[in-house]
């Protein structure tokens, strides 16, 4: 018949071989975490744990523990857990004399019932520690990465994915690509963005919308930027629709931009179905300011740039015709360029010498006339007088100041009757 120790030791190990098995879990910490818990139990028990033997052999499920005791004359002890009197001990063997020491064998389980379930608590809290901290360990050196996960549940707020090891992933919606649409099982890539460590409760969160998720994809998909080469210098994206990459080559005989796009687009075709069809623009990178900016505007020709570089802002002016293409659609392209290069971006249309006139006048002049936050705002993105609101397109100030149209259209109005 199996003793009370043989059933409960195996099952409880069986249990952690599980655990390291499935957590790749090392043997020398394995055994640490379980004698650690055993002797937190024994000195709950019986005030120290300092006298007592505790060998765990995981590989067979099996443990022992042994509790050494100093032979005292009878009567005289004093600590039963250290001592243990002549006559007792020589019941064990009976050439034991005083003075010596005493190992005998612990059956654990004859502590009861609350002595194992404290023994069970102490490790499952030891383990899931370990587990936590593993986690952590494993990500916290992985953010900037690419990693996959399967679909496991979609929820209003975040997507939550598995990966190969059964490790939580979490996807805000923030982060993901707004034309996203996941499938429960489905796998799919994203970046590490950050790690959460909260009262060692790691939270590893992913992103789709960073502009690191294109960087490394561009990455992997070009040799040349892995064999250093090509540099990607600067990465502007909106999520789904479209993004400007900055390259430089180290090579003169290396076109930097074609070897990322590759022939008729043959490198970024796989990246462009992964970022749900978001269109990639890529520019040769240089230090010239005002000709990346130039570049950065594409595919708008710009006529002439004027820089105030301590303030990062740029007046760009452009043939007519090309003010609609320097800013596109819904103020995109415009917006691009703007993160791209770190400048802030006014366009203005040229004025012919037939339409020029040294007579202008500012905003505030109009106050009685348009409201003041108008003015404001307008003033805000860098335009103070009558006639650079008039030559500014009207799709940026709409876009960049952050007024309806209604709004927009009502200030031109009266900004032109004043040179009529």
């Amino acid at each position: 018949m199996a003793t009370r120790k043989d059933a409960k030791g195996p099952s409880m190990f069986e249990t952690f071989q599980d655990f390291k098995e499935t957590k790749n879990i090392d043997r020398t910490t394995l055994v640490s975490v379980l004698e650690e818990s055993f002797r937190n139990v024994l000195a709950k028990m019986f005030g120290s744990d300092e006298n007592f033997d505790v060998i765990v052999n995981p590989d067979k499920g099996d443990f022992e523990i042994h509790r050494n005791r100093i032979v005292v004359e009878n009567g005289a002890v004093q600590d039963e857990n250290k001592e243990i009197s002549l006559s007792d001990a020589q019941k064990i063997e009976p050439d034991y004399e005083v003075g010596e020491e005493v190992s005998e064998p612990v059956d654990f389980a004859k502590f009861g019932r609350r002595a194992i379930l404290n023994l069970r608590q102490t490790l499952s809290s030891k383990i899931l520690e370990l587990d936590h901290d593993a986690l952590y360990q494993k990500y916290k050196d992985r953010v900037g990465q690419v990693v996959s996960g399967e679909v496991y549940q979609m929820w209003k707020r975040e997507v939550l994915l598995m990966d190969d090891e059964g490790n939580e992933l979490h996807l805000p919606k923030n982060e993901q690509i707004p034309s996203d649409n996941y499938r429960k099982g489905e796998t799919i890539r994203a970046i590490v963005k950050e790690v959460q460590n909260e009262n060692n409760n790691p939270r590893i969160i992913l992103s789709r919308t960073s502009p690191d998720f294109l960087r490394r994809l561009l990455e992997a998909e070009v040799p040349e930027i892995g064999d250093g080469l090509i540099a990607i210098r600067k990465v502007a994206r909106m999520p789904g629709e479209r993004a400007k990459v900055a390259v430089e080559s180290f090579d003169d005989r290396i076109d930097p931009v074609g070897a990322c796009v590759g022939v008729k687009g043959s490198r970024v075709h796989g990246i462009v179905r992964e970022l749900q069809n978001e269109n990639i623009d890529v520019i040769n990178y240089t230090q010239n300011v005002q000709l990346f900016i130039q570049r950065a505007l594409s595919p708008a020709k710009v006529t002439s740039i004027n820089l105030d570089e301590e303030n990062h802002k740029a007046e760009v002016y452009l043939q007519p015709e090309e003010v609609s293409l320097a800013i596109g659609k819904g103020g995109m392209n415009i917006k691009l360029a703007s993160m791209l290069t770190d400048y802030t971006i006014d366009v203005f249309r040229v004025v012919n010498e037939g339409e020029a006139d040294d007579e202008d006048i500012y905003l505030d002049e109009f106050s009685d006339e348009v409201d003041q936050w108008v003015i404001d705002a307008i003033k805000a993105i860098g335009l103070d007088t009558a006639k650079a609101v008039i030559n500014a397109p009207r799709d940026m100030l709409i876009e960049k100041a952050d007024l309806e149209e209604e709004t927009v259209d009502h200030l031109l109005d009266v900004l032109k009757a004043e040179f009529e």
